[in-house]
């Protein structure tokens, strides 16, 4: 079998068995999100206005809830000295388990968002510029943390320092991802943004992955 399919199999068939995994940033994403009608009131010109954000801080926070998982569990068993050692390469079983983190955690989180979209009173033009801007930058969001998850696996207090790793490389993503939406609601139309955060996609697809299986390499050393 193409070693690709067999990982994300693989890692697909794990995250059935944990479901929690797939819930608890859904849920996240959802709450966090929804607490802030709660707490600012029915004002639906202020909530429409601060919406983007808000949803894309949700979903950037809730993304990387699974990233500290995304390979301790391999270390901890050895599979993770497995792939290494396998004569397959490892940039395309790591590009496997990526495609599987954002499977599980991105993929949700898109087809949820119109929902949240219809809280804050967006209009649908906007909203479909939204799940386009979440289905552009999640992929990023898993395939930067992924770099910061295998540079940390291993570690004590990994969460945390994964988290002051990534984080800064996150913030051109939200960027222009909520500026995107701002532009297009502005009149200014959102090409330039979307047109950025496709080349940051690119980039992360191209470099990323390979970044991530020398990182394991010298964890596993």
């Amino acid at each position: 079998m193409n070693p690709f399919i067999a990982t994300l199999q693989r890692d697909l068939l794990l995250v059935t068995r944990r479901k929690s995994e797939v819930l608890t940033p859904l849920f996240f994403f959802s709450l966090v999100a929804s607490l802030f009608p709660l707490g600012l009131g029915s004002d639906s010109e202020l909530l429409h206005k601060i919406a983007p954000g808000v949803i894309w801080v949700s979903a950037l926070l809730a993304t990387m809830l699974g990233l500290p998982r995304l390979f301790s569990a391999d270390a901890a068993d050895g599979t993770l000295e497995q792939m290494v050692l396998s004569p397959e390469p490892l940039v395309i079983l790591v590009s496997a388990k990526i495609m599987a983190h954002w499977m599980t955690a991105g993929l949700p989180l898109i087809a949820l968002a119109p929902l949240l979209g219809v809280q804050f009173a967006m209009t649908p033009e906007a909203i479909a510029l939204m799940v386009m801007t979440l289905a552009l930058g999640t992929p990023v969001l898993s395939l930067i943390g992924a770099i910061g998850a295998a540079l940390t696996v291993g570690v004590r207090g990994a969460g945390v320092l994964l988290s002051l790793l990534i984080l800064p490389l996150f913030i051109p993503v939200l960027i222009f991802s909520t500026g995107a939406i701002y532009a297009f609601e502005g009149g200014m139309g959102a090409q330039g943004h979307l047109s950025l955060l496709a080349a940051l996609l690119i980039v992360s697809v191209l470099g990323a992955p390979w970044v991530t299986a020398v990182a394991i390499k010298i964890a596993t050393a």
